[in-house]
């Protein structure tokens, strides 16, 4: 009999239930034992949505981050944490975002908090971890006591609970050390901790332990394959199974060390490794247990589970109880449950799955494979129809987006002459002093704003009304700017819901969820538009906006463009042509939105490209041709203007040292990263590699509700300005402050650009300016 499990299920609730608690707590609205009882809650509603399966996944859930959880797990916690009031709870959201909950009087005498851990994505996805931070001196004691709690949670159900851990060689793969030290000297302190853990669980009742390992995916070298080899054999001695769980990619030269590692039972991606799929069962000794990943955890569209069956059938045949079923990777990057959208379009509905769905896919596939596919012939065929209804679908293809596609050449893609030149140009024209002050696009969006939106879109609101409101919206950030003395402003985008969603809406080829949220990190849900069909922009989708801002003040405004790499890795994307032929797709409906905006007079144009390390595939031989269309896209959509149209582009909360070049080669006259909570370690790429253009390193974190001191911000530059030249530099935040509240974002731009104004006074090397 085949078993059925999963890897972990979305935590945020179908109706966003978590992020409304974390925030009704941080605010002081709520307790934290009503936070708690909210978790548990939510545990219990998941386990219920999963028990269909065989096994489930226990300690999946998570207040913020699962790699946090692990660290807490661990014991393992920077000194500047650890002299707070407070219980755990209050430690684990300092480390996440710089504060816990805290009442009035709290917040007046902790006004700055404690710098938040450093936050980056979880390999090519759009989940943001929260960094471990590592030293030569770093110990480990363990706390399996949130594990201990949801495994008993568990069992009073009735539960079969499968523990799910982070694995300590992915774990220290993960966290970054902060004095040079070797992250794997750790190893024999981390293998003791985890061992004592896996007792502690064996102790508790649990049969199985779900370890993931996705270094297993990646390009590792010898001294990392060894410490997968010393722990596993570390833990042979353990009383319990572990089930040894790779994601994200195929094992390729890893697949004999994965397959002959000493664990009961091996975890393998079978959508993105599918291929290698039958020489691995001829590596892996006979005992042990092969559980294939076959339903996409990644992406929403329906399994096509006939042709799954078919794959499946000689495979079950071959390996009997020892072949287990799951989805190829945790379902925290799908949405809930599609069964609750009323107003998605019915075709498009019945080609997708989101996380409930795609358990139920699993279930038939089980049934089927263990009573006979007659046993789930419905079930079979209306799949069946569904996938012939979207590769048949003239909704799909749109004749003049490909005839476009077919006629690019590849001078669209060049500027008419290159920086130093078109700089001369810009800079007469736009006349900023030395470090510009700027922010990256979003200002807070506030209940009144999202209230005004909503009435809108019910078509409870006139469209004459929405215009009025926006632009009062608009006005009231170009006021706050102009106050400020900021040197280069923007509209503040209260007409947007997202970033990719609001263009989305606003080109054909796109379809929309109500409630597809995902996690992004902590309380911070993202709703990837569904992008099924070729692109297609009826009309300027931004240019009104930028104008009437622009008409507000003498200073440039900068037009806001989502980047058309970001457009497809922040979407649901098509899975039935080349994701590169998609994104040229989407760079050409961009591509006129700049035209539209330069020829409207926007000076300053952004395209913000936050998404495109995040696409990066984790294989090293598979990168340079995801780089080479991933630039081409930015410059087809960036590269029409002429030289005195200064194209900005943002990128945040990635590692960018190893694709410099890359970064480079988008020609972008000024680039803004993310550098204030990795204290400018990004920048350590300059030491030996000669950035040509602009560059904003961001010196606000704007993901934690701390007000960055002005000392703080200079410190930063200063730093920025021994890599980069002074009169290349920018001073901003490190991200868009729509999340943030007017209260925090007024005065810690009021320190931003006091400390651009000191800065200016300082004096620099002739070799820096």
């Amino acid at each position: 009999m085949v078993t059925l499990h999963n890897l972990g299920f979305p935590r945020i609730g179908a109706q966003r239930e978590l992020k409304f608690g974390l925030e009704s707590y941080w605010k002081g609205q709520s307790t934290r034992d009503e936070l708690k009882l909210l978790g548990q809650r939510l545990r219990h509603q998941h386990w219920q949505q999963q028990n269909q399966l065989d096994w489930l996944p226990v300690g999946d859930f998570s207040f913020y981050d699962q790699v946090l959880d692990m660290s807490l797990t661990l014991g393992h916690i920077p000194n500047r944490f650890r002299d707070f009031n407070g219980d755990a709870l209050d430690q684990y959201f300092r480390i996440a975002r710089g504060r816990s909950a805290l009442d009035a009087e709290q917040q007046a005498r902790c006004v700055e908090g404690v710098a938040a851990g450093e936050m980056t994505k979880w390999f090519d996805t759009n989940y943001h971890y929260i960094v471990p931070e590592f030293k030569a001196d770093t110990s480990f004691e363990l706390d399996a006591s949130r594990l201990l709690t949801e495994l008993e949670e568990s069992k009073k159900l009735g539960i079969r609970g499968k523990p799910v851990i982070i694995g300590p060689v992915s774990y220290l793969y993960l966290g970054k050390s902060k004095d040079g030290s070797d992250k794997l000297q750790l190893l024999p302190r981390l293998i003791e901790v985890y061992a004592a853990l896996l007792h502690e669980l064996a102790k508790a009742g649990a049969q199985w332990v779900q370890i993931d390992e996705p270094i297993l995916v990646t390009d590792i070298n010898n001294p990392w394959r060894h410490a997968l080899e010393q722990t596993y054999h570390n833990f042979k001695a353990c009383p319990i199974k572990i089930l040894l769980t790779t994601y994200f990619g195929a094992l390729q030269e890893n697949a004999w060390l994965a397959a002959n590692l000493p664990v009961a039972g091996l975890h393998v991606d079978g959508i993105a490794g599918r291929d290698e799929i039958l020489s691995l069962i001829g590596l892996m000794p006979e005992f042990k247990i092969l559980s294939l990943g076959v339903i996409n955890g990644r992406n929403i569209w329906a399994t096509d589970l006939n042709a799954t069956l078919n794959w499946l059938k000689p495979i079950a045949k071959r390996l009997g109880n020892r072949l287990w079923l799951a989805p190829n990777c945790s379902l925290i990057h799908v949405p809930v449950d599609l069964s609750l959208e009323t107003n998605l379009d019915s075709e498009i509905q019945h080609w997708l799955a989101f996380a409930t769905q795609k358990l139920n896919e699993l279930h038939i596939l089980g049934t089927a494979l263990n009573y006979g596919s007659e046993t789930a012939a419905d079930a079979l065929e209306k799949n069946r129809l569904a996938i012939v209804s979207r590769r048949e679908s003239r909704r799909v293809t749109r004749h003049e987006t490909q005839s476009a596609i077919n006629t690019l050449c590849t001078t669209m893609g060049q500027r008419q002459s290159n920086y130093a030149q078109r700089n001369k140009v810009q800079q007469k024209q736009l006349n900023l002093p030395l470090f510009p002050t700027t922010t990256i696009g979003s200002f807070p969006q506030t209940p009144e704003i999202r209230k005004t939106r909503q009435l809108w879109k019910s078509g409870q609101l006139k469209h004459n009304a929405y215009t009025a409101a926006m632009q009062s919206e608009i006005k009231r950030c170009i006021d706050a700017q102009k106050k400020l003395d900021l040197d280069v402003l923007v509209h503040g985008e209260a007409e947007r819901n997202d970033m990719v969603e609001y263009f989305g809406e606003q080109l054909e080829g796109y379809a929309f969820s109500q409630l597809g949220w995902v996690q992004s990190y902590g309380s911070r849900c993202v709703k990837p538009p569904i992008l099924f069909g070729d692109i297609h922009r009826p009309k300027a989708m931004t240019v009104d906006w930028a104008c009437y801002a622009q008409s507000l003040t003498n200073k440039p405004v900068k037009g806001m463009l989502t980047g058309p790499v970001t457009m497809l890795n922040w979407s649901f994307v098509r899975d039935d042509q080349a994701r590169s032929l998609t994104c040229k797709q989407l760079a050409l409906a961009i591509r006129a939105e700049v035209l539209d905006l330069e020829k409207a007079g926007i000076q300053i144009i952004q395209i913000d490209e936050p998404a495109l390390r995040e696409g990066l595939p984790l294989r090293q031989s598979q990168q340079s041709a995801y780089l080479q269309w991933a630039v081409e896209a930015f410059r087809l959509s960036a590269n029409g203007v002429q030289d005195a149209t200064q194209i900005h582009t943002h990128m945040c909360y990635s590692e960018f040292n190893d694709i410099m070049p890359a970064i480079a080669e988008l020609d972008a006259d000024v680039i803004t990263i993310e550098t204030s909570r990795s204290d400018m370690e990004l920048l350590e790429a300059f030491d030996h590699f000669n950035y040509p253009n602009e560059i904003g390193p961001g010196i606000y974190d704007i993901h934690s509700p701390n007000i960055p001191a002005k000392c703080r911000m200079v410190e930063l530059m200063i730093k920025a300005a021994r890599r980069i030249p002074a009169n290349r530099l920018w001073v901003n935040p490190d991200c868009g402050l729509k999340t943030r509240q007017w209260d925090e974002v007024i005065p810690a731009l009021q320190a931003m650009v006091t400390a651009a104004q000191e800065l200016r006074g300082l004096e620099y090397d002739a070799a820096t300016v």
